[in-house]
């Protein structure tokens, strides 16, 4: 049987929540159908000084979940049609949230398939913020979501974790602010999974923040 991470998971610190939340199960109830899919690739954003944060302006409409309780959702809009997933971390009022950078599917993969289009090839279906969304369904009508509710259509799924000689961990990708953000090594992902975005050197890539 599976667990749902309850929301004292969640209440820790970000980095810890990040390296931790790779090999858990990210799972959507789409009406009938569960769609879910393991976790490879997380970025972490931490507090207003982090310059490559949405916080990093301050409390603001749009960036209001990352203020709010723990195991929530921070899902936005970017270039007017990319959903980025996040899960809001630590304590009420200190502005800190995961974003899900990449997923392996593993349920629901014809559904999946039909979201992001037949021609995609595998490892190509989920390995992106935006591609997540767009294979789970993800948008902002899930903002501000609680993971932890008994009725929830998005939740996260414990499972066993990974060891650490299979964690990867490097600065974070296409992100802008000073010269701090552009080199924290926040970002966390399975070394030997396919089903990550890629690296920071790999393509010139545009900014996707948490």
């Amino acid at each position: 049987m599976t667990t749902r991470l309850p929301r004292e998971f969640y209440a820790r610190d970000t980095l810890t929540v990040a390296r931790e939340l790779l090999g858990k199960r990210l799972v959507r109830l789409d009406e009938d159908c569960r769609l879910a899919g393991i976790i490879t690739e997380v970025e972490a954003y931490i507090g207003e000084d982090d310059r490559a944060s949405h916080a990093s302006p301050g409390p603001t409409a749009r960036n209001a979940p990352m203020y709010g309780l723990p195991g929530h959702t921070y899902v936005y809009l970017i270039y007017g049609m990319h959903h980025c997933l996040n899960v809001v971390t630590e304590c009420p009022g200190f502005p800190a949230a995961i974003l899900i950078r990449a997923i392996e599917p593993v349920e629901g993969l014809a559904h999946i398939r039909q979201r992001r289009g037949l021609h995609h090839p595998p490892a190509n279906l989920t390995c992106g913020p935006g591609r997540v969304c767009a294979a789970l369904g993800i948008d902002r009508s899930l903002n501000n979501h609680d993971l932890c509710a008994p009725d929830a259509r998005l939740w996260i799924e414990d499972a066993p974790a990974i060891p650490e000689v299979r964690i990867g961990q490097s600065p974070r990708i296409g992100v802008r602010g000073d010269q701090k953000a552009l080199e924290v090594p926040w970002r966390f992902y399975i070394r030997d999974s396919v089903w990550i975005s890629g690296t920071k050197t790999s393509t010139a890539r545009r900014s996707v923040r948490g």
